[in-house]
């Protein structure tokens, strides 16, 4: 199940977090250049942009909220602990990211269409883009370099683990600072096409793009944190890795039940029932259950595991397969 140094999980924790801050840190500075030269130059695409950034910086501020609220100890009311938390703040995170920013945006854009308004300054708005460009550039290479270390270690491809994985934070981090990336591609575009033709549209539709180009971003996050709150479970190769290595305990004679499940960033709930081998009475069954449960829960991605006694009519699970043995 993966590395058990308990240091291994703080240092996850800690390069999510610093992660984070500097995604708030840059999106914060880019956003003032952004608003001060929308001012300056009237670009649709450049407003679009600036609530863009506003939009980032205010869902890194929640991030910070996930990473924070999510590592908080189980206690009794909450005995798996908080870590969906993290996927409750990066909800509202992605939330505003639709409303602040794909929204704004395309309705900004809308007006300009329907009443166009000549910008001027052009060069302020490229020196603009060019300074947010390498900032948001520093952020994504911290978010790509810290997935690619942890897709490394589950022998996946990065884009994959993003996708799949259950940091909700460093999936928003990835995912906003690389629609950041190519929307200011798009507002550069605008930008020059409206510079050269004398055409406001070319603004307007640079502005409408980097909208529904934040709107879809949107809606993958959103998609993604509703699936981990409802109850995620690991997909099947890990979920084999776990009953393999169940199944090597020498106390452990079959597995007939196993279900695990995310209950935050990194972290699994882990449910099975098993055979046991011999024949003991009943208090040496529950001590070697617990002892078992305890066994688990030294990984460091296992917060909680449960521990059951098979019945004997139950088909044993094996291996590569998602069904019971016949």
């Amino acid at each position: 199940m993966g590395d058990t140094d308990g240091d291994s999980a703080n240092d996850t924790a800690g390069e999510s977090l610093l992660t984070v801050v500097i995604a708030l840190v840059a999106n914060a500075l880019i956003a003032i250049a952004k608003t001060a030269a929308a001012a300056i130059t009237g670009s649709a695409s450049m407003v679009a942009e600036a609530a863009h950034s506003w939009a980032d910086t205010g869902n890194e501020v929640l991030l910070v909220i996930a990473e924070r609220r999510s590592r908080k100890p189980a206690d009794a009311r909450h005995p798996l602990g908080f870590g969906k938390d993290a996927y409750i703040w990066s909800m509202f995170a992605a939330f505003g990211l639709f409303t602040a920013g794909a929204v704004v945006s395309i309705q900004h854009g809308i007006t300009e269409l329907i009443d166009p308004e000549p910008a001027s300054d052009f060069g302020v708005a490229y020196v603009v883009l060019a300074v947010s460009f390498v900032l948001e550039a520093i952020s994504f290479v911290r978010a790509y370099r810290q997935a690619r270390a942890a897709a490394r270690e589950r022998s996946r491809h990065t884009i994959e683990h993003v996708a799949k994985s259950s940091n909700p934070t460093l999936r928003a981090v990835f995912a906003e600072d690389a629609a950041a990336l190519i929307g200011l591609v798009l507002a550069f575009l605008g930008v020059l096409l409206h510079q050269v033709t004398g055409s406001p549209v070319y603004d307007a539709l640079g502005s409408i793009l980097v909208g529904v180009l934040l709107g879809v971003v949107a809606v993958v996050l959103i998609g993604r944190n509703r699936a981990f709150l409802l109850g995620e479970a690991i997909d099947e190769e890990s979920r084999d890795v776990v009953l393999a290595e169940l199944l090597e305990r020498p106390e452990i004679d079959r597995v007939t039940f196993l279900h695990i499940e995310f209950t935050g960033p990194d972290t699994v709930f882990v449910i099975a029932a098993v055979d046991l081998v011999g024949d003991r009475g009943e208090a040496d069954v529950a001590a070697e259950l617990r002892a078992l449960e305890d066994a688990l829960e030294q990984h460091r991605q296992v917060g909680r595991a449960v521990l059951t006694l098979s019945d004997a009519a139950s088909p044993p699970l094996l291996p590569g397969r998602s069904a019971p043995a016949p």
